[in-house]
């Protein structure tokens, strides 16, 4: 399969961008999944030691991917202990 692609692309090279962007573009999605699965404190992968880690998020952790106008070292804890 990879020996037609490589000869399509011989024949055809205006092909090669759309296979960059496209490559391009499932790696950034596959990086981004990867991240909400790894760093997301909504997802619990170890259910033993830690089976609620985002009751262990102090107000000051910044857990979304972009913050625009959001300065969380400032904030103060609003919530109870659990």
């Amino acid at each position: 399969m990879l020996a037609t692609i490589g000869r399509q692309l011989k024949s055809h090279p205006s092909l090669i961008p759309l296979f960059i962007f496209i490559a391009g573009g499932c790696t950034m999605s596959l990086s981004y999944l990867a991240r909400l699965g790894l760093r997301n404190p909504d997802v619990c992968w170890d259910k033993k030691n830690n089976p609620e880690p985002w009751n262990k998020l102090g107000p000051n952790d910044q857990y979304k991917f972009f913050a625009v106008n959001m300065d969380y070292s400032k904030l103060k804890k609003d919530r109870p202990d659990f």
